[in-house]
């Protein structure tokens, strides 16, 4: 089993002929995923060759979900056109929608992921590599193989972390590993993804990556001490990064204690989950928590 993303899941790519689109529709189909679509207005009608695949192009979502069956759309258009793809892809009935793109603008991720939510539709993101259920199927922009399927549930906030973690991890495997994005508005948070570790049985563990920057980690600590029973590993970025300034994709300006990696960790700590010093570090204590069995 897996959250959100199966080898049952059937992917639509909003932008799949633009450069972007297209290298990451290669990769996803060369992982086992199964693509049954693009979708671009102007090249409605035609057929995209990949390898051994010819990918349709559908005029809208819609038009794709009625002749494919598609239920997860992987976004890729350029932030001026996000919402407008975000909002056709609900509309359709899509039950999950990856928002790859990043730099949109935050009032337009606000109406989105607003408009979505009351759909039904998760949103992944926005700015963010997506999700993975290795062997199943990968949607979005992380690499298929630096990991294999086992039994570790992973949500970061950061792509390249997920990155790390995954290799660092690579021969113990995940059941599904979720970059949930880093700006300051987004459709699916680390509380969602830890309720959902927690309701999947092939889940043993979970890994949890943060970031300086708001009280995501704070409240997701809150989540854990009070619902989760699965162990928990933890690492937090940004403990070298100076007070008062914005840093990456954070989101979020550190001001005070408020928003500071050791303010998160302590949170964590406190809520019973094993932080660690380094994604290496992290790595280790994952390894540990398992070979005890607990």
């Amino acid at each position: 089993m897996a959250i959100h993303l199966t080898k049952e899941s059937r992917i639509l790519v909003q932008g799949m002929t633009g450069g972007e689109g297209m290298k990451h529709t290669r990769r996803m189909l060369a992982s086992g995923t199964n693509v049954v679509g693009g979708v671009n207005p102007r090249k409605a009608g035609r057929t995209v060759d990949f390898d051994d695949r010819e990918v349709p192009v559908f005029g809208s979502v819609h038009e794709g979900v009625d002749a494919t069956g598609a239920d997860v759309t992987v976004v890729f258009v350029p932030p001026a056109f996000a919402r407008t793809a975000v909002l056709e892809a609900a509309d359709a009935g899509i039950g999950l929608a990856v928002v790859i793109t990043e730099g949109i603008p935050v009032h337009d991720a606000v109406a989105f992921t607003t408009y979505a939510r009351a759909r039904g539709t998760r949103i992944i993101g926005p700015n963010c590599p997506g999700l993975i259920s290795p062997g199943q199927s990968n949607a979005g922009i992380i690499p298929a193989d630096i990991a294999k399927p086992g039994r570790i549930g992973l949500v970061s906030k950061s792509g390249t972390l997920t990155y790390q973690l995954m290799y660092e991890l690579r021969d113990t495997g995940f059941s599904t590993c979720v970059g949930i994005g880093g700006d300051p508005v987004v459709g699916t948070s680390h509380i969602d993804c830890l309720t959902a570790f927690e309701d999947d049985p092939d889940t043993d563990l979970i890994v949890l990556i943060g970031e300086i920057g708001g009280d995501a980690e704070e409240r997701a600590a809150d989540h854990i001490r009070d619902h989760v029973t699965k162990p928990v590993v933890g690492y937090i970025a940004g403990f070298t990064a100076p007070e008062g300034r914005t840093m990456g994709h954070a989101g979020a300006i550190v001001s005070g204690s408020t928003g500071t990696a050791r303010a998160k960790r302590e949170a964590l700590e406190a809520a019973g989950v094993t932080v660690g010093a380094t994604p290496t570090e992290t790595a280790r204590h994952v390894l540990a928590l398992l070979r005890s069995g607990a």
